[in-house]
């Protein structure tokens, strides 16, 4: 099975390479503002979805596709990719000296086979300095970051004071849980037609 990662994201690119995997990558541009959710919390894994079904008529009898979204919340509230650095700054002073849930939704799918899950991190920030996201704003790209942030940038060293979970789901791709499941969908793919 060839694996077809349906992201532009850098950061799940790397970590499907370091997990050891050759892929594709394919992108559908899907309107994440359009989608409205009753539970919010269920909105990272819906739009994993409709990624992944946006790609679906492209998808080969040997593919299996992997579309991820990830989301920060703060209490109920989404905190998206900020639109520019002054938005980006409010959201930081939001998160600072507060703990923060991240949400990855996966949804891995081939011709006979469907897979979804969703994988939660708390986040706590120290209460950040002025100075300190000035810093990060004007020496990091975060316009394509949720919340604002990369975990694995400099603010992530200086300023998360608490991580329970899954470092690599607060990067944008759960490692231990895409792996598991990849394989169960690989081998069920090598086994022939369902």
């Amino acid at each position: 099975m060839n694996v077809i990662l349906g992201s532009n994201s850098p950061r799940r690119a790397a970590l499907l390479s370091q997990l050891g995997y050759t892929f594709q990558v394919r992108v559908a541009a899907i309107d994440e503002e359009a989608f409205e959710h009753k539970n919010p919390k269920d909105a990272p894994i819906f739009l994993a979805q409709k990624k992944a079904e946006a790609l679906l008529p492209q998808l080969k009898e040997n593919e299996v596709l992997l579309c991820a979204d990830t989301l920060v919340f703060l209490g109920q509230v989404i905190i998206g990719k900020p639109k520019d650095l002054e938005e980006a700054k409010k959201l930081l002073k939001a998160l600072s000296g507060k703990s923060h849930e991240v949400i990855t939704g996966v949804y891995l799918y081939t011709r006979r086979e469907t897979c979804s899950f969703s994988v939660s991190t708390w986040v706590t920030f120290d209460a950040l300095k002025e100075e300190d996201i000035d810093h990060y704003l004007n020496h990091y790209p975060v316009l394509d970051k949720a919340g604002s942030y990369g975990i694995q940038d400099w603010i992530g060293l200086v300023g998360v004071k608490k991580i329970e979970g899954s470092y690599t789901n607060v990067m944008g791709l759960p490692t231990l849980e895409t792996h598991q499941n990849l394989q169960k969908i690989i081998k069920k793919g090598a086994q022939g037609p369902l």
